[in-house]
């Protein structure tokens, strides 16, 4: 299985439309910014925050690159 293939079956799995292109890459940087601002271990924190607080992978990573200095 592919890591799209993941991702397209556990958002089905959680009853979500699966992710699109710029939410992929909204969510890739975000976790970058996050991992390379501190260490890698924020990466997927950062994500589940963002998805916690209700904000759009473009919001929360425009916020994590205003925190980072970016």
């Amino acid at each position: 299985m592919t890591g799209n293939d993941w991702i397209i079956a556990f958002a089905a799995e959680l009853g979500l439309e699966p992710l699109d292109a710029a939410e992929v890459e909204d969510l890739l940087d975000l976790a970058g910014v996050a991992a390379h601002a501190s260490e890698r271990l924020a990466a997927p924190l950062t994500c589940y925050l963002a998805a916690r607080a209700g904000i759009t992978p473009a919001d929360a990573l425009a916020r994590a690159r205003a925190m980072a200095g970016a």
